[in-house]
């Protein structure tokens, strides 16, 4: 079942209590995420916008060391003018060709982030990604959007383990970024993501696609959010994509037109 929850900055007693400091104000605004790979968007839950503060903070001394920043992406690596398309919760054997399709005829690099049973149901779509010089990014094993309410324990195991699934179904290739179900990243999982290689990833823009709202309202809310930030939202499972597919096949060329350059999120 489909779910979805917006992200949140982590409350003032969770940072306490895993040694975060100087929590700096981003502008950004965060949107939701669709749940796995069953069509069933009616069981949405619907997300309430929240504004977002930094999640900078210091390594916890006792758990792996950081090899990349454990901070929470938004940037581009194409500076002021990047954006990043970003791909959730595939892959899917349906809608993932028709959007690497659409992004190869645009000349657009993605991220594709991927649900760890997804990627070990379908290597050959997880490869398929790889060889258009997509990146890979781990969004974890069930999507489960109460990670951060759950013990260290598992949002390891959630985190690892999609981590090894989708590097096996690449053929070897790992993700460079992970992203919290919903957002609900810890101090704990960014360390541990991090640890590993993956830079947590955020977003700025969501498509509103897993409500499904038609292609004309899909391709407004990025012409209108823009502004917000780099890092586009779009999903290629977790129900009927064919208006995420209409849309991105739309919005590419115009975002090209307003003279923005297709990137990854910086790590």
């Amino acid at each position: 079942m489909a779910r979805h929850r917006f992200m949140g900055a982590n409350s003032r007693i969770l940072a306490a209590a895993f040694g975060v400091v100087g929590v700096t104000a981003l502008a950004a605004v965060w949107t939701a995420q669709s749940g796995t790979a069953e069509a069933d968007p009616g069981a949405s839950r619907t997300p309430k916008p929240t504004p977002i503060v930094g999640q900078t903070s210091k390594p916890d001394p006792e758990l792996p060391a950081p090899v990349v920043n454990m901070d929470i992406a938004h940037a581009s690596d194409k500076g002021a003018k990047g954006v990043n398309i970003t791909i959730d919760d595939g892959p899917d054997p349906t809608w993932t060709p028709q959007v690497l399709q659409v992004l190869k005829a645009n000349g657009v690099k993605a991220t594709f982030c991927m649900v760890g049973p997804q990627a070990q149901a379908h290597p050959d779509l997880v490869k398929d990604v790889v060889a258009d010089g997509h990146r890979l990014c781990d969004h974890s094993m069930s999507h489960d959007t109460t990670m951060d309410k759950k013990s260290s324990a598992y949002q390891s195991k959630e985190i690892l383990d999609a981590q090894r699934l989708i590097t096996k179904a690449s053929g070897g290739v790992k993700p460079l970024y992970y992203r919290a179900p919903g957002g609900a990243f810890t101090p704990y999982s960014r360390q541990i993501a991090a640890s590993q290689g993956m830079r947590p990833l955020g977003w700025n823009v969501d498509s509103k696609d897993f409500k499904q709202p038609g292609v004309e309202t899909e391709v407004n809310t990025v012409k209108n959010e823009i502004s917000n930030g780099p890092t586009v939202l779009f999903h290629d499972a977790g129900g009927d994509r064919g208006q995420t597919v209409e849309a991105l096949r739309q919005v590419l060329p115009w975002l090209k037109g307003q003279g923005y350059s297709f990137g990854f999120p910086e790590r």
